[in-house]
């Protein structure tokens, strides 16, 4: 007996994209298995064809051949940034795909556009791989804590700050353990949107609008990265890079990102290398926190496949994350415990 195929297309080869596919075509059986139809990847768009790429044969140049295939039913976006990928997810989108997103810069600046897009044309827009990497997070905020008023989400949302924080409480200086981390690959060659404290901005903003249902812009968050920090270790504890969000008795919502000393035997401060750590605080299931790689190709990879299957399994019953418009949001940045 035949299985229903369902089509997905792959924007940007990069380091998830590529991930993607690879683990599209590596579990092939098992993630038809889940999805409950035989999930097939079509193409890939990229401005860039690896020549020795086992896709070749999948790389297209003209996001047109995506939009007006009625046999893609799923667009996994993983440009990155919001140029080109903005564009495409609105019309891919508005031509009755699902999208898949691990980007989330485009996220947290027009994620409540996008998701409003995607319930009017009755498809879904999903993003778990924006926070986090391979670590489940946005699934658990939104289904298994909905019993819970979220009252504070803080955490370790950048593993490359946090890795070079690692290194400089073993002794190394704030130069020796950027240069060891570019050497590894968890830095890029211009590392200013992880050590400025931007890319753990958009993370929190996303965590934020999903816990308390308000979009909130990050370019109104107080930032302090951790080019600053002198000393990684103090007396009290280790310094961490810390994205904060919390409600306020009287409905403000305080939010940062800043180094904080994070004592010794608080449960964050084993969280080491480039691993993330996020804690979650509920009225009812009290802190709970979510731990593992943070990043990296395949844990990230993984996400994004994740939400491929969820869309392909709720074709005919939509899921959606959704937020309000955020008006009326007053935001606090002084340092609020």
């Amino acid at each position: 007996m035949s299985v229903e195929k369902c089509g997905v297309a792959i924007i940007g080869f990069g380091n998830i994209g590529s991930g993607a596919a690879e683990l599209l075509k590596a579990n092939k059986e098992r993630i038809t298995q889940s999805a409950g139809r035989e999930v097939e990847l079509k193409y890939i768009l990229d401005v860039r064809f690896p020549e020795d790429s086992e896709f070749k044969p999948l790389f297209i140049s003209d996001f047109n051949i995506i939009e007006n295939d009625p046999d893609v039913n799923v667009v996994v976006e993983t440009i990155g940034g919001t140029r080109f990928a903005y564009d495409f997810t609105k019309r891919a989108l508005s031509a009755g795909k699902s999208v898949v997103t691990s980007n989330k810069e485009l996220v947290a600046v027009y994620g409540h556009e996008l998701l409003t897009l995607a319930k009017e044309n009755n498809v879904n827009y999903l993003f778990e791989a924006s926070v986090g990497g391979g670590i489940p997070i946005l699934r658990p905020i939104s289904q298994c804590l909905a019993a819970n008023e979220i009252t504070e989400i803080y955490g370790i949302l950048n593993g490359t700050t946090n890795y070079i924080l690692t290194k400089m409480s073993e002794g190394q200086s704030y130069e020796q353990a950027l240069k060891t981390a570019q050497e590894l690959g968890y830095a890029e060659p211009d590392p200013t949107a992880d050590i400025s404290g931007k890319d753990t901005c958009r993370k929190i903003c996303i965590l934020a609008d999903l816990a308390f249902g308000r979009h909130i812009d990050p370019d109104e968050v107080s930032v302090t990265g951790i080019d600053g920090v002198k000393d990684a270790v103090t007396p009290d504890g280790k310094v961490k890079l810390i994205g904060r969000a919390k409600k306020l008795d009287d409905g403000r919502i305080m939010i940062r990102v800043a180094p904080e000393v994070i004592a010794n035997d608080h449960m964050l401060s084993c969280v080491e290398n480039a691993n993330n750590g996020i804690v979650v605080k509920g009225n009812a299931v009290g802190e709970v926190l979510f731990y593992g790689q943070g990043a990296g190709k395949m844990p990230t990879a993984s996400a994004v496949v994740a939400d491929v299957i969820d869309c392909v399994k709720h074709t005919n019953a939509r899921k959606w994350l959704y937020w309000s418009d955020g008006e009326g949001v007053q935001l606090v940045s002084e340092n609020v415990s």
